[in-house]
């Protein structure tokens, strides 16, 4: 068999944040950036993994029997071993079939690793390819999660994202013309961890939540109809503070950029990772001044 090779976009979650979780329909847009994944049979004694970043550096390179991790006998040297043994393990229970070799795997991120557009999903979306299984099942046995960003890793354009008894249901949707050249995404340089801000939600949020995602669908709906700049940044200051009450934490914009000239919001976890910055002038001179050097024009990100 000949080498295989597979790739899955990056993702930004544009709203329902967390809600997300319960139900809540989501926007989330596929990026331009993803990984690339390439497997090729190897008749060696063992199987070797080698991650690459954007850099073209290795940042992982392991060699590992592929028969002793589907027997759970690998020992790990670090958290990133023990994810991927732990990923290629629920592969195996999937699909026990494509075990029956080693391989060479090489991976190739687009995208530096701190961005947080999707290092994890994009792999478990590549891995499930590779694997013939259903990408969700592999996510919720390894990472948990709602799906929004494997969802994002094949898709083509922006979807909203709704989980109806905890299956995915995607939409395929366009953005609307009229915001596109207003809309920037800044880099805070806070890398944040999904899973514990998934865990922090979990633990505080508000027991009567059907409310707060009936909102938060009304602004979801209402963003992809918006026919003017102004529409869209009203919506976007409703949704943070929708999220500010029900997180109980400052919006973005407040606690980092009170004097901006437009609309700031989170995406994602909230406290780091990209922003939205929404406004009528190019904003780059003001998050350069600001100290922030990532600023990319939606043409730059988007698909």
């Amino acid at each position: 068999m000949d080498t295989q090779t597979f790739y899955s976009h990056g993702k930004l979650l544009i709203t329902g944040e967390y809600l997300v979780l319960d139900g809540a329909k989501a926007l989330a847009m596929p990026c331009r950036f993803g990984q690339h994944l390439k497997v090729t049979p190897s008749s060696n004694q063992s199987s070797r993994w080698i991650s690459y970043t954007h850099q073209k550096e290795v940042w992982l390179d392991i060699e590992f029997d592929l028969l002793s991790i589907t027997k759970q006998k690998t020992e790990s040297k670090s958290d990133l071993e023990t994810r991927l043994f732990q990923i290629l393990y629920e592969a195996f229970q999937l699909n026990p079939e494509i075990f029956t070799q080693n391989y060479r795997f090489e991976t190739h991120l687009e995208f530096p690793r701190d961005w947080g557009l999707g290092t994890s999903s994009t792999l478990i979306a590549n891995i499930a390819k590779w694997a013939n299984v259903n990408p969700y099942e592999l996510l919720a046995k390894t990472f948990g999660g709602s799906g929004y960003d494997v969802a994002c890793a094949e898709s083509g354009s922006a979807l909203i994202y709704q989980l109806q008894n905890q299956l995915p249901k995607v939409d395929l949707v366009e953005i609307p013309e009229v915001i596109k050249p207003h809309v920037y995404f800044v880099y805070l340089g806070q890398k944040q961890n999904s899973r514990s801000a998934i865990l922090n939600y979990r633990k505080n949020k508000p027991l009567q939540l059907a409310d707060y995602i009936s909102k938060t669908n009304e602004i979801t709906s209402e963003m992809l109809a918006v026919e003017s700049l102004e529409h869209f940044q009203r919506l976007i200051e409703s949704h943070e503070s929708l999220l500010s009450e029900i997180l109980q934490l400052e919006p973005v914009q407040k606690r980092l950029f009170p004097d901006f000239e437009g609309n700031i919001k989170s995406l994602g976890a909230w406290g780091g990772d990209f922003v939205m910055a929404v406004s009528k002038s190019n904003p780059k001179s003001y998050f350069e001044s600001k100290g922030y050097r990532t600023i990319l024009e939606y043409s730059d990100m988007a698909l």
